[in-house]
């Protein structure tokens, strides 16, 4: 016989469940909008790197990455559009852990070590980012509160 598995609505109500949820949104939503403000700060050293690891159009993609984090940091921090924000992220990251930290590639030891840590943060925050997309769609307490569903 197989278990049922009922869901229950996503309820805030312990004692500061709504602000840590706040704090982690901020925390995460946070940093990924700094790594991509970062994209534009730096665009010449980043579009060497992307362009070393294969990507096409390496300047492009590094402005498109920095757009897509800043946006989707700050709608995961502020909820604004969170499942927009969160899913793009999660994408952004899968992506990219793939493609610019393929560690098993590389031989140098700490090179690769270097790329599997990068990789694994990034797998990592996908994660969160998931996590994040799954309850986008009720309501965030302390959000802006606007978004597709």
């Amino acid at each position: 016989m197989i278990a049922e598995f009922a869901t229950i609505p996503l309820q805030f109500d312990t004692p500061l469940s709504g602000e840590l949820f706040l704090i982690g949104r901020l925390l995460f939503g946070g940093v990924l909008a700094f790594m991509g403000l970062n994209h534009f700060l730096d665009v010449d050293t980043m579009a060497g790197y992307a362009e070393f690891k294969g990507l096409p159009a390496p300047r492009f993609s590094v402005i498109a990455s920095g757009v897509l984090l800043v946006s989707g940091g700050l709608g995961v921090a502020l909820g604004l559009f969170p499942v927009l924000a969160a899913g793009g992220l999660a994408v952004f990251l899968l992506v990219s852990a793939v493609t610019m930290h393929d560690f098993w590639s590389v031989e140098d030891p700490e090179g690769r070590q270097s790329e599997l840590t990068s990789f694994l943060k990034n797998i990592y925050g996908a994660g969160a980012a998931l996590a994040l997309l799954a309850i986008g769609g009720t309501s965030w307490p302390y959000a802006v509160g606007i978004g597709l569903f």
